[in-house]
């Protein structure tokens, strides 16, 4: 799988509206809106104030909006990963947790409380499984479902920032 290039702050700033969609775009799951919508604050100072400026697009989108992006999500250890049909980040950061590599039992508890959460909230379980182990994240499910649903849109669009972030600072 090839790498992404590196981008500079200073490209950033100076890319047309379609050329800073398609360089960020893919940093919130299926939702290249974001960044398009982003590109009207620059300049950016600082690759941080690049990443706080794409949460504030995202958080500021009506709440329709942001379900939607928490439905761009696949399924950790999901049917998407098993097809072969994540998108490069997905894959590289599913596979970070090792959640390409469980055992029948891991996968069969990955389904179970996929289906759960999914039947519960009407969305997929997001977590930034980069700053986690496969137990941390089945913990966080455990005790996520306990959750409100507005809770867990909070929580989930928190985790989709942090995810984002990740994604942008390995650009540079």
């Amino acid at each position: 799988m090839p790498e992404q290039p590196r981008l500079t702050l200073n490209l950033i700033n100076t890319l047309d509206r379609a050329g800073f969609t398609a360089a960020l775009g893919h940093l919130f799951e299926g939702t290249p809106a974001i960044a398009e919508q982003t590109w009207d604050a620059r300049p950016f100072e600082t690759p941080a104030a690049l990443e706080q400026a794409l949460s504030t697009t995202m958080r500021a989108m009506p709440q329709d909006a942001q379900i939607a992006l928490i439905r761009a999500h696949p399924d950790l250890a999901g049917r998407a990963a098993i097809a072969g049909e994540l998108t490069a980040d997905s894959q590289r950061e599913q596979a970070s947790a090792r959640l390409d590599q469980l055992s029948p039992a891991e996968f069969e508890r990955f389904h179970m409380l996929n289906s759960a959460y999914r039947e519960q909230f009407g969305f997929p379980f997001v977590i930034c499984v980069r700053e986690h182990t496969r137990a941390s994240i089945l913990d966080n499910f455990e005790q996520r479902l306990g959750n409100q649903r507005d809770v867990e849109v909070a929580t989930a669009l928190t985790e989709i920032a942090k995810i984002a972030g990740l994604r942008l600072h390995d650009l540079f």
